[in-house]
């Protein structure tokens, strides 16, 4: 079965919780002046904080983002302080 992009887009990233997610994360890139221009992902932390993190650490994530989290019943890593 074919990977149904507009049914996803609906479910998970069309919400307004999705958008003001988004909005924080492209903020704090503009912020810190690397916003349009590659390099490092800003990423979620379970206690709320952020981090800049390699994309290919921060992509496919299975502990941290929510969406995995719900899906696989996977426990949160929080970090450390």
């Amino acid at each position: 079965m074919p990977r149904n992009y507009k049914k996803e887009y609906d479910k998970f990233h069309k919400s307004d919780e999705a958008k003001k997610k988004r909005a924080t994360l492209n903020k704090i890139r503009r912020d810190n002046g690397i916003y349009g221009k590659g390099g490092k992902d800003v990423s979620h932390m379970a206690d709320g904080s952020f981090i800049m993190e390699d994309p290919s650490k921060n992509r496919g994530n299975k502990t941290r983002t929510v969406g995995d989290r719900n899906a696989r019943g996977v426990k949160i890593n929080k970090r450390k302080k």
